[in-house]
């Protein structure tokens, strides 16, 4: 039998209960809904209800052809995330540039599209991708999805794809995707169960109450959502829910707010230029507390507005989040080509976003030549083949596609561990907190209790509502 670096058994129970979540809603095939929650901030022009148009719904390839494929990047030039926009895109150009274009699967080299969305939202920066440029990928539909869902389903209905591989899809439920009619599939697992990751360590740390604090944007109010379930789960007091606006100059009545609730950790859903702002204004007030953060904050942006001084003031500062595996080959393959890249303004080979991007790309490319086209019906079914047992283990693109050329059923084993997806698409990656040291720089990963998470998973897992003709509503 393989030998697994993780633990089968908490493995396959989660399996089991993504899965169960899955068939609760009909595995994900069908329409959407255009609903609207409070506090999103997705609401996008030309979304749901148009059909997709005739000019340019036609981007079947023929077999065979050597056109470099079409692979169009959801990117974040304008708006809110626009601070990040580079590294994120730099985190897409990587895999492609240095490793899947040296030998690109079905001999077909990939040419990155970045198409921003921060202007005119995702539902239309997607219509462009499609209509306009082609996309026989898709990468990082994100909080937007639930807009064009409708019109999403119905063009892959018609023409087979694209396949739709992303980073920031945490948002999507993770009863939605993972197959031909929604070829979704999530590099960083979803923003549910990350948001209770920030109260699973504030629980081992003891800790008995917490404030919840939330920026307007729908992963993150998800992810709150989801802290105060679980805290509530944990026999955690919740103090407060403070919900603000985004690129605010400081957020001075909410620090207040915060010290004359005095508690115990404040566990922030906001992007690294907000957490920095809040945690220095706390600083400045003199507050000492533990700040318990989302993934974002590895971006260099975090650090770069919160100076060293505030870690050294506070009582801890750090994020929650999900680790790499540096014990196998796939690390050692991939850590130094980043080193090598001349790529220091982006940050450290550690950075989530660099890795799960690298890993979830890579995969992408393997299923491709696994499946043998670029259409979602044959991609998809792959990109479960790939990643699962049984088959030979392999940890490199290089490595797996010479497997897969020479005809052997592939087990690839990536960064983020097994490269196994649940049925809706979900990677399963490995919940940490990782601290930042005195320095600024992100400390050792605290690799956080796997069945505790399966626990409180199966209490507070999103999971989008859908009807006989599978409409589905979030």
């Amino acid at each position: 039998m393989r030998k697994r670096k993780k633990s089968v058994v908490t493995w396959l129970a989660m399996f089991t209960v993504l899965a169960m979540l899955v068939a609760a809603c009909g595995g994900g095939d069908g329409g959407g809904s255009e609903t609207t929650e409070a506090g999103s901030d997705t609401t996008e022009a030309g979304s749901d209800t148009t059909a997709p148009t005739d000019e340019g719904s036609d981007t079947t390839v023929a077999a065979g052809s050597d056109e470099p494929v079409a692979v169009c990047e959801l990117a974040y030039y304008t708006g809110d995330f626009a601070p990040y926009g580079e590294s994120l895109s730099n985190d897409i150009r990587f895999p492609i540039e240095d490793v899947i274009n040296l030998d690109p699967p079905l001999g077909r080299s990939w040419d990155l599209i970045p198409e921003d969305l921060g202007t005119v939202g995702e539902a239309q920066a997607v219509r462009t991708c499609l209509e306009q440029h082609g996309a026989e990928i898709l990468i990082n539909a994100a909080h937007g999805y639930r807009t064009y869902r409708d019109f999403m389903i119905e063009w892959l209905a018609e023409n087979d794809g694209p396949l739709m591989p992303t980073v920031h899809g945490g948002t999507i439920p993770g009863n939605l995707g993972g197959n031909a009619t929604e070829p979704i599939f999530r590099a960083q697992g979803l923003d549910e169960a990350l948001g209770m990751t920030g109260i699973l360590y504030a629980e081992e740390l003891g800790i008995d109450s917490v404030v919840v604090f939330a920026t307007q944007v729908e992963g993150f109010q998800i992810a709150a959502d989801a802290a105060v379930k679980a805290a509530e789960a944990a026999g955690i007091e919740v103090l407060a829910r403070i919900d603000a606006p985004v690129e605010q100059p400081s957020y001075r009545a909410e620090v207040q707010r915060i010290a004359d609730l005095n508690p115990g950790a404040v566990i922030v859903q906001a992007a690294a230029v907000e957490g920095a702002t809040l945690i220095q204004g706390a600083n400045e007030a003199g507050l000492s507390l533990n700040w318990i953060g989302e993934t974002g904050w590895i971006q260099q942006e975090f650090i770069g507005i919160l100076g060293t001084q505030p870690i050294e003031d506070q009582a801890s500062i750090g994020y929650a989040a999900f680790s790499y595996n540096d014990s196998t080959p796939a690390w050692e393959f991939y850590q130094p080509l980043w080193d090598e890249g001349n790529l220091e303004q982006f940050g450290p080979a550690t950075d989530q976003y660099h890795f799960s991007s690298y890993d979830v790309l890579v995969h992408t490319a393997l299923a491709v030549e696994a499946g043998g086209s670029y259409n979602a019906s044959d991609w998809a079914p792959a990109m479960h083949e790939v990643g699962e047992a049984p088959g030979t283990v392999c940890y490199t693109y290089p490595e797996c596609l010479e497997l897969i050329r020479a005809g052997e059923d592939v087990d690839y084993e990536g960064v983020t561990g097994t490269a196994e997806y649940t049925d809706g698409g979900v990677n399963h990656v490995v919940q940490s907190y990782t601290p930042f040291n005195a320095d600024g720089t992100p400390g050792e990963a605290v690799i956080l209790d796997a069945d505790r998470f399966l626990e409180l998973l199966t209490e507070i897992a999103l999971q989008a509502e859908c009807d006989e003709n599978n409409v589905c509503d979030w």
